[in-house]
């Protein structure tokens, strides 16, 4: 008997396949390999991915969220799609877009062109990013992360060390970490000399 497997892959710990997995459950799935791996790792160093291929047999289908988790750039999806339509095992995403059995023989032209998309598309978006950053980076625009502190607060550790405050009482008083308050002074201390 044929059977329906699932693959489920994110990119960092701050993601979770858990919504994933549970619809590939409920479209069908009997078994669901799941990892958390970027696509930048080579597929043979994909452990969940090699054991669900492996895993597949003529007349199998692989079901994915989305294409995108098989590879990462399009001759890495074309490739793999070719090798699994040649072995007789069927590619369905939850998102609609690919069912290579009902595609027939235009599955591979059509994966072709969805899969440059979406290389397109995530090449403008580094790009974009890279771009924001350069901008950033000449006008002395913030890259991220909020400030530490305020100039209040700054004025405030340096009142209270003046008036001989320890750092665990100015870290009490301000919230501040020991760390930053450390920063303040010696910033301060250069200032004044």
């Amino acid at each position: 008997m044929n059977k329906i497997i699932g693959y489920s892959r994110k990119s960092t710990q701050k993601q979770s396949n858990e919504g994933d997995v549970e619809a590939l459950k409920q479209s069908g799935c009997e078994i669901v390999f799941e990892e958390i791996i970027s696509s930048r790792k080579a597929e043979k160093d994909r452990p969940e991915l090699q054991k669900c291929l492996s895993a597949l047999r003529n007349g199998d289908t692989l079901k994915l969220c989305s294409l995108s988790r098989l590879g990462r750039t399009q001759r890495e999806v074309i490739n793999r799609l070719h090798d699994l339509q040649a072995e007789g095992i069927h590619v369905v995403t939850l998102d609609g877009f690919v069912n290579t059995e009902a595609m027939g023989k235009f599955a591979p032209v059509l994966i072709g062109l969805l899969t440059g998309l979406n290389q397109v598309e995530r090449e403008l978006v580094q790009e974009r990013t890279l771009s924001s950053i350069a901008y950033r980076r000449a006008s002395g625009g913030n890259l991220g992360g909020r400030p530490k502190t305020s100039p209040k607060k700054e004025k405030l550790v340096m009142r209270l060390r003046e008036e001989g405050e320890s750092l665990r009482g100015i870290r009490e008083q301000t919230g501040l970490a020991v760390a930053t308050i450390r920063k303040i002074l010696e910033r301060n201390k250069e200032v004044a000399a």
